[in-house]
């Protein structure tokens, strides 16, 4: 897919994400939105995957250690196959098997994870066995800015470059806001850039609102560098719907009936102009 039609994509994708946090009535709203546009590339652009056979022993591996934002994963994983509407529509529900965080009940998720700190770790084990195997498939890691104060982050992150984990991509969603404020308010992690090169990592930044810079960073990298990779995607909270942009309270907040509408009305008139 080019950037615009996985701009249309990821659009189509906040749509239903908003529908799923209103419907199921809790979410991480305001980060599920600022990581939307790096997972819509991944599993509709980069990833080897199959919605028909999940287990595919070839298929690349995805490890949403913002465990967290799931609501943006339950959005992708239905646009893409691997869960029914009918499924996703269970969010929130007395035994559904959708949970506020990623559990491996729900084809296409790997790994129980949100407890911060965990995924990158978890990925490094599965980029190391890959490498044991000469299999020829990929680990990606999604993590958070806040996330980034969790020690076990860095010793995976020596660990990765130890073991020259080539076949290892972690993402940070870097949209400067935590639960708590501003994460260089609540606890510094600038600069990233040389903190991770510093690790032995093959750093990248991008604009992760941009969807052409979220598929170049990733169609570019060198799986043969002997170094592990990192991208730092600069993005907005609450990106998409004006009135969440930027704006700490939404990191968890709940949208009423009227701001619900606007935000389905602001999606869909940038859907409407994407199919022009």
């Amino acid at each position: 897919m080019n950037a615009k039609e996985l701009t249309l994509q990821a659009e189509q994708n906040r749509k239903r994400l908003v529908e799923i946090v209103y419907n199921g009535g809790a979410g991480h709203i305001g980060g599920d939105l600022s990581c939307l546009n790096v997972m819509t590339a991944l599993y509709f652009d980069v990833m080897k995957t199959d919605p028909e056979n999940p287990k595919l022993p070839e298929r690349d591996r995805f490890v949403l250690s913002k465990g967290h934002c799931v609501e943006a994963l339950y959005a992708v994983l239905e646009a893409k196959g691997f869960i029914g509407k009918d499924l996703t529509d269970t969010l929130g529900q007395f035994n559904s098997v959708l949970s506020g965080h990623p559990t491996i009940e729900v084809p296409g998720i790997e790994v129980n994870s949100g407890a911060l700190g965990h995924g990158l770790p978890i990925g490094v084990g599965m980029a190391l066995a890959a490498k044991m195997d000469n299999a020829p498939w990929h680990t990606f890691v999604l993590m958070g800015d806040g996330e980034q104060g969790e020690g076990s982050i860095y010793e995976a992150a020596m660990a990765g470059s130890n073991y020259k984990l080539d076949n290892l991509v972690a993402i940070i969603d870097r949209n400067h806001l935590q639960i708590s404020g501003d994460t260089e308010d609540v606890m510094k992690i600038e600069s990233i850039y040389e903190r991770w090169t510093a690790f032995g990592w093959d750093v990248k930044e991008i604009n992760g609102d941009n969807m052409q810079e979220i598929i170049d960073a990733f169609h570019n990298i060198d799986y043969n560098n002997g170094k592990p990779h990192l991208i730092v995607s600069h993005t907005t909270k609450g990106y998409g719907i004006s009135y969440m942009e930027n704006i700490a309270k939404w990191h968890h907040g709940m949208p009423n009936a009227e701001q619900y509408e606007q935000a389905i009305n602001e999606i869909s008139a940038r859907i409407e102009e994407l199919q022009k």
